[in-house]
């Protein structure tokens, strides 16, 4: 068995290999792509070689990293960043020496796991925190609109929503507010119609994500959650065979209160959000 660490970042990234009894048999920087990962690896699986294991940190874009290691080796593993350096604290930190101590923990079956979603499930996840973020803009835009209403004192017509058709209508004829106010509230009307567009269209993504899906009827079942927190559920929460317990997966999800135990007095909090629905 060859055991690979990397130690991967944006542009380079360092990997060591080394077999069974520890012996290093390449350590090397490598550019980080699909061509550089596959030729530093490649060779060592040429003719029949040796079964592959690696092991990369869960660090900002771990994915396609991860998804071409795969391609060559066995088995790839994700590992949780700060774990691994309250396993291996270091005094000297460099690239090198972090590939190699990845290597050496994946050697001795030591890497603490983070979960590592599909290529298929990082995508999904992809379009549902596009809607989360078009939502929040939509929003402080919004409040944006309302705040230079507020500020010259003009009250709205009497609808249930000042966004929807006929609230729009009546902030595009508005004509009260004084230069430059008036421009500015044009704009931000323009760019809230904008917003609502680009959230439909998300929204039909992520329909089409949830065709075929049975887990999302049961998931619609519970109270207080409709089509999207179905599908934004369903996918931030992955594979449910991950939590060994129920009592795990409530702690990941946020559903338990946060806890203060000292001595004799043991007190309980708001609920800890945990982080699974995130953006």
């Amino acid at each position: 068995m060859l055991y690979v660490g990397v130690d991967a970042h944006k542009t380079h990234s360092q990997m060591t290999v080394m077999d069974q009894t520890g012996k290093i048999l390449k350590r090397r920087r490598v550019a980080s792509s699909r061509e550089g990962v596959l030729e530093a690896l490649e060779p060592h699986r040429a003719d029949g070689g040796e079964p592959m294991k690696a092991v990369l940190e869960a660090g900002y874009g771990w994915g396609p990293i991860y998804d071409w290691i795969g391609e060559v080796a066995d088995e790839v593993l994700l590992a949780h960043p700060l774990k691994v350096r309250a396993i291996a604290d270091a005094r000297i930190k460099t690239d090198k020496l972090d590939s190699e101590m990845l290597a050496h923990l994946l050697r001795a079956d030591l890497i603490p796991e983070a979960y590592a979603p599909s290529k298929e499930a990082r995508a999904a996840k992809r379009v549902l925190r596009q809607r989360m973020f078009l939502v929040r803009l939509q929003t402080m835009v919004k409040n944006r609109v309302w705040a230079l209403l507020w500020q010259h004192g003009i009250e709205p017509p009497p609808v249930s929503d000042l966004f929807g058709k006929k609230g729009l209508t009546w902030l595009r004829e508005q004509t009260e507010l004084p230069e430059p106010d008036g421009r500015l509230l044009r704009e931000e009307v323009r760019l809230a119609e904008t917003l609502k567009e680009k959230i439909r269209s998300t929204e039909r993504l992520i329909a089409e994500l949830a065709e075929g899906d049975e887990a999302l009827g049961w998931l619609r079942s519970l109270p207080g959650v409709g089509e999207f927190f179905s599908v934004l559920i369903r996918h931030e929460v992955g594979e449910m065979e991950r939590f060994p317990t129920s009592k795990k997966f409530a702690s990941y999800t946020g559903l338990v209160p946060s806890t203060y135990a000292s001595g004799k007095r043991i007190t309980h909090g708001r609920l800890t959000h945990g982080r699974a629905i995130s953006g």
